[in-house]
């Protein structure tokens, strides 16, 4: 008879039941890049534990409240571009953890539509990097769960900041002096890539998304083929804040801090409303 060995994590602090809850569902995850933003996240939580690892992927746990109901939710950081973006991911998921949306930072690819401060509701990502193509062709699309794109504009709009809210394709790459800013020798080639992108409607970029989505494509299709309903879904979105604009300008402190506030109200936001539609309804749901 075939032995079950549990999965077990070798860059999180994490068993299953850690990222168990709301039903069935599993933990609402934030997935900020740095540990810095994840702490900030976390503040947002009630009765929060952390799970610290030595590599610095330490997993907040804690939960929001909406009206008389609670919702079980964690950050963890992803770390800096896919390949980093893939081990966090894949451990979360086979710990059990289907519900994720990755709260970052871009540089605008349209400085005369999305300005500096603005947020970007991904709905794909251009696959410009290494770590997908491991899993899946170049031509098979990175796409967000529609599920989360309804939530953000909705939140941004209680918030007051919907006008700030651009939704649309980011590009993802592996390199970031180079293929964004023109370090080395392949300046120009890089240059003429990040213009035909602007050209094609691009939004921004940034270094995580394509992971994400192909990743989570992927764990979906694993799971809607072992039953139906939203335990047997895996959803993912993006939220992204814009630091910088062309030709080199960045956030000035204060801008940023402004903006990052902004952005991880609006995925507190964003989570509650997707509760709403997911799991408040359910009669398992945890009271407060």
């Amino acid at each position: 008879m075939q032995t079950y060995k549990p999965f077990i994590p070798h860059h999180i602090n994490a068993t299953t039941d850690h990222l168990a809850g709301n039903g069935g569902l599993g933990r609402y995850i934030f997935l900020p890049g740095s540990d810095g933003r994840a702490k900030e996240i976390a503040q947002h939580f009630h009765d929060v534990t952390i799970q610290a690892h030595p590599r610095g992927h330490h997993l907040y746990l804690g939960s929001l409240t909406m009206g008389t109901k609670k919702i079980d939710v964690a950050t963890i950081a992803s770390g800096m571009g896919c390949p980093s973006m893939e081990i966090i991911l894949h451990e979360l998921y086979h710990l059990g953890a289907k519900r994720f949306l990755r709260v970052g930072t871009a540089g605008s690819l349209q400085p005369d539509l999305v300005k500096m401060g603005d947020i970007i509701n991904v709905s794909a990502a251009v696959r410009d990097e290494g770590t997908t193509i491991d899993y899946v062709p170049l031509a098979y699309p990175a796409i967000s769960a529609f599920e989360f794109n309804a939530p953000v504009l909705h939140s941004a709009k209680k918030l007051g900041f919907l006008h700030q809210v651009h939704t649309g394709i980011v590009h993802c790459k592996s390199s970031f002096y180079a293929r964004e800013f023109g370090a080395g020798p392949k300046s120009q080639e890089n240059k003429g890539y990040i213009d035909m992108l602007s050209q094609c409607g691009v939004l921004a970029s940034e270094m995580e998304t394509a992971a994400l989505f192909i990743q989570s494509q992927m764990y979906n299709h694993q799971l809607r083929s072992q039953g139906q309903g939203a335990k047997y879904r895996v959803l993912a979105g993006a939220i992204l804040s814009i630091l910088a604009v062309p030709p080199h300008d960045f956030a000035p402190p204060a801008i940023a801090r402004s903006t990052i506030e902004s952005l991880i109200q609006l995925a507190m936001e964003t989570v509650k409303t997707l509760a709403q539609t997911e799991v408040i309804k359910a009669s398992n749901f945890v009271p407060a």
